[in-house]
């Protein structure tokens, strides 16, 4: 509920049909003191042009407030890049990364790009399976030799669908990344294992830096077309 200050604060203003640079400052201070939520603040701006409604009886001019006042409702909805962009940091094991990787799979709508050196965490490896049997795009490039080692994941995956392609060369695919809905970035030193999970010294930052991910998304289209 709007606090009654706030109404009667506009309506004072209202009474000459102008703000003065006084009654600007004096409005200002009300808000700050009573208003505490984005929310507040929209219904004060409701009930301004509810006041403002009011004092019209021109049928033109009240369609020319509703203009003005969806118009502003626009904009002040306009959102800031800077404040949506988001970064985290996760470092194992003090921190449940293994927790985020599936919530990642869990959350994404369409499509995921997956580049990591080993996969051997069967609760990632069902995170996977899950995303994509509900029709999410999966594709995984890993390292071959590692694909061939006791434990590794890669090759069932490949078994239930999820498209995979490895290095083939004589050194290493050594990437630890993933690209979810070309909106967020994973990235660091983890491997996708239980060893990182429970006992090795591991990092990795989840980012939305679109920069970045543009930048990972290029490097992994990439390397899948290299690895046909």
């Amino acid at each position: 509920m709007l606090d009654p200050n706030i109404k009667d604060a506009l309506q004072i203003t209202l009474n000459d049909h102008r703000m003065s640079r006084g009654e600007k400052r004096a409005m200002a201070k009300v808000i700050e003191q009573h208003v505490k939520t984005d929310h507040e603040l929209s219904h004060a701006r409701s009930v301004l042009f509810e006041l403002a409604r009011q004092e019209l009886t021109d049928p033109q001019a009240l369609k020319i407030m509703d203009w003005v006042e969806e118009a502003c409702k626009v904009l002040a909805e306009r959102p800031d890049p800077s404040k949506a962009l988001k970064s985290e940091a996760f470092f194992s094991p003090s921190d449940n990364c293994t927790s985020k990787i599936i919530r990642l799979f869990q959350e994404a709508r369409s499509r995921v790009d997956v580049c990591v050196f080993t996969i051997t965490d069967d609760r990632i490896k069902d995170a996977i399976l899950d995303a994509h049997q509900r029709g999410i795009l999966v594709r995984i490039i890993s390292d071959n030799d590692k694909s061939n080692d006791l434990g590794s994941d890669i090759y069932q995956l490949e078994r239930a669908g999820v498209p995979v392609r490895c290095d083939r060369t004589d050194y290493h695919m050594h990437h630890k990344f993933a690209i979810f809905d070309d909106e967020s970035l994973l990235t660091g030193s983890y491997n996708w294992t239980r060893s990182a999970a429970r006992n090795n010294e591991e990092n990795f930052i989840v980012t939305q830096e679109s920069a970045l991910v543009k930048r990972f998304d290029t490097a992994f289209e990439d390397l899948w077309k290299q690895l046909k």
